[in-house]
């Protein structure tokens, strides 16, 4: 393996909770170069990566006495390609890679692969037949059947209406399957009809916005029930339904635990966000890079089967858990949003936690 030459001494012990955080880590020494482990950011604009997802990889990183460096591909499918050489030509012994697209960055992740390099998919699920490629995400499937399970519960029949993440990205049809999973007896049985399903390009709210608008008029506003796959298109979802005069009283489901859409499911606007806490992934990808450096056997792999004509990965899936009013002290318990930014707004007695 690349990283053989650099002479890497001891062993590293790292140990995610379930709650993704290290409990312990044993440090690596180098010999000579210190050990690097590059990432190639999509876009590093989006606040969530810096925030919460980079620390926990350095941290992880820094535990174990490895170097990382990064790139921004700044939405650019092509700059990220060029990115990944660059990583390459640093010394990465180990490339975590999020990808713009899944089938443009095929190329210069098979470039890494060729020379050694161990390979993550950080998030985002490109597909590559390869012993050094991982796949490191939160079950997504699970968060598609969660957010169905909340609708389903909130409004067992009538119509419904799907509005769908970026048709480029493979979590939005993981989602997909596992909302239909939960959905299929209730539409088989007559109960649930669908009325409208939209891809939703580059998860844009506005677009979601503007999908749903459309299916409220194809439908003279006659929907029982929205299964959004994100914070974002829940948010252009019920913008689209607040026009109307729907919002909180058609059920709406997301994900992410975005500060925003944590403060609408306080208000009663959106029935349920599925929390990933990308700061347990981003330790979790730390981990198995270090892991990987140091040539040992990753801990906590499962094999994902990515569908009847997919590749099946090598992967780390963290739980999700989903956040509706009654068990929103989870998310301000962990430290992931104030009480002030939640209840902002939210009328006294609307959400136990707010007061």
């Amino acid at each position: 393996m690349r990283n053989a030459k650099k002479g890497m001494a001891g062993l590293i012990a790292l140990t995610v909770a379930a709650a993704g955080t290290i409990a312990s880590v044993g440090a690596v020494a180098a010999q000579d170069d210190a050990a690097v482990v590059g990432v190639s950011w999509n876009n590093f604009q989006e606040e969530r990566w810096g925030l919460r997802d980079e620390p926990n990889i350095i941290a992880a990183l820094d535990a174990a006495g490895i170097e990382y460096i990064s790139t921004d591909a700044a939405s650019s499918a092509e700059k990220q390609l060029s990115d990944v050489e660059q990583l390459i030509t640093q010394g990465a012994d180990v490339i975590i890679i999020l990808a713009q697209n899944n089938e443009a960055i095929l190329p210069a992740a098979q470039a890494a692969l060729d020379q050694g390099i161990p390979v993550v998919a950080y998030d985002r699920l490109f597909e590559i037949d390869d012993p050094n490629a991982y796949y490191v995400t939160f079950d997504n499937v699970e968060v598609g059947r969660m957010q169905a399970r909340a609708i389903l519960e909130a409004q067992p029949t009538g119509n419904y209406v799907f509005i769908k993440g970026n048709a480029a990205d493979p979590n939005a049809d993981f989602l997909r399957g596992g909302q239909q999973e939960v959905l299929q007896d209730a539409i088989d049985a007559g109960d649930i009809v669908n009325v409208g399903e939209q891809y939703t390009d580059n998860w844009d709210p506005a677009i979601a916005q503007r999908n749903m608008e459309q299916i409220l008029t194809d439908n003279d506003n006659n929907v029982d029930a929205v299964v959004a796959s994100n914070d974002g298109t829940a948010g252009g979802s019920i913008a689209a339904l607040a026009a109307q005069g729907l919002d909180g009283v058609v059920p709406v489901s997301g994900q992410d635990a975005d500060n925003a859409a944590l403060n609408r499911v306080a208000l009663g606007t959106q029935t349920v966000t599925v929390w990933k806490d990308s700061r347990a992934l981003g330790a979790a990808a730390g981990a198995l890079a270090a892991s990987l450096v140091a040539g040992e056997e990753p801990e906590g792999i499962t094999i994902f089967d990515t569908g009847p004509n997919g590749i099946p990965m090598q992967s780390i899936l963290l739980a999700p858990t989903p956040i509706q009013q009654d068990n929103l002290d989870v998310v301000v318990d962990a430290g992931w949003i104030a009480v002030d930014e939640l209840c902002q707004d939210v009328a006294p007695g609307t959400a136990e936690v707010c007061g």
